[in-house]
């Protein structure tokens, strides 16, 4: 008869890897057990910046633990985010990334990451439409029309600041002129904070922003918003009209942030991450702070995210090709 051990051995055998496991599954139940740090690829001041600080600011506060911001700007985003996959899979470094991440396969020939491959997706966080804003002493128009009047009566005169090459600023500019056959020259900065900033001064004359960022300096009046890209006007911003409404329906661009774990995480705290963003989605602070900024709550995570991920890459490919969009 083959040898079988006894009920003592099994148990001390047990109980060793208990032990052995006992630390790992310790550090996943405690976790956060010190402070976790997103990055961010852009400068302070942009539109994922000022989804990235209410939110981490509601994480800390229902956790207890704190939850920072790593500005790491550069190359359209791409810089932040091969730090973000050369990363520590532990559970303290996460990625909040943006649709210019799924346009810079198209746009720049070597990237040292692999947004599908070597990130775990954990949700979306905000989509809202592109706005078409202009400095309002450099350019005296009022809506869309005036504006493209404005652009035929002076062509080349006007120029355009972006979040820098690949980014969706920079792609709905390209598409804008193509599909309005007008010319508006391209400024690529690294992020659309310290771009906004120009425009706010009169360095630049206008951008094609996500409306997060704009949001408050259109209020403020600043900048003046002429259209929103999108199929209905934003939650938050009643009084400015869509493009379709304005004579351009096919003119529909949106910026979407989320954020993603690097490969290799253990799945125990990106389900966990995944609860805690939730949940903070799901307050009426941030739902009130989300319509501030021109968008609502979404609810798309995990695998499915992964999926609109993966679409997103393909299409705006597509948009890449078909807008002759290259590198500055």
């Amino acid at each position: 008869m083959p040898h079988t051990p006894s009920i003592s051995r099994r148990r001390l055998l047990a109980a060793g890897a208990a032990a052995l496991s006992a630390p790992w599954a310790h550090a996943q139940s405690s976790w956060p057990a010190r402070p976790v740090t997103w990055i961010v690829p852009f400068p302070a001041g942009g539109g994922t910046d000022a989804f990235a600080r209410p939110l981490t600011a509601m994480i800390t506060k229902n956790t207890g633990r704190q939850f920072i911001i790593d500005n790491k700007g550069g190359a359209g985003g791409t810089v932040g985010a091969t730090l973000a996959a050369k990363s520590a899979p532990d559970g303290y470094t996460f990625f909040m990334g943006a649709v210019h991440h799924t346009i810079a396969p198209s746009m720049y020939p070597k990237l040292d990451y692999n947004l599908e491959t070597d990130f775990i997706p954990v949700g979306l966080i905000a989509s809202v439409p592109q706005v078409v804003v202009v400095n309002p002493q450099r350019v005296p128009v009022n809506d869309l029309k005036g504006l493209l009047e404005y652009l035929r009566r002076n062509p080349a005169k006007l120029n355009y600041g972006s979040a820098g090459n690949g980014t969706s600023h920079h792609l709905a500019g390209e598409l804008f002129k193509l599909q309005t056959k007008t010319f508006i020259t391209h400024i690529p900065y690294r992020g659309a904070g310290p771009a906004l900033q120009d425009l706010i001064s009169g360095q630049v004359d206008m951008m094609f922003d996500g409306l997060g960022s704009s949001a408050n300096h259109i209020k403020g009046g600043r900048i003046k918003g002429l259209a929103v890209a999108s199929e209905k006007r934003a939650p938050g911003f009643p009084d400015l009209p869509t493009a379709a409404e304005q004579g351009l329906p096919q003119y529909q661009v949106a910026t979407w942030y989320g954020l993603w774990a690097p490969k290799g995480t253990p799945r125990e705290i990106v389900d966990r991450m995944q609860a805690e963003l939730a949940k903070a989605l799901g307050s009426h602070e941030m739902k009130e702070t989300w319509i501030g900024l021109g968008t609502e709550t979404p609810q798309l995570q995990g695998e499915a995210f992964g999926r609109f991920v993966s679409s997103e890459i393909k299409r705006w490919a597509e948009v890449v090709k078909a807008s002759g969009a290259k590198l500055d």
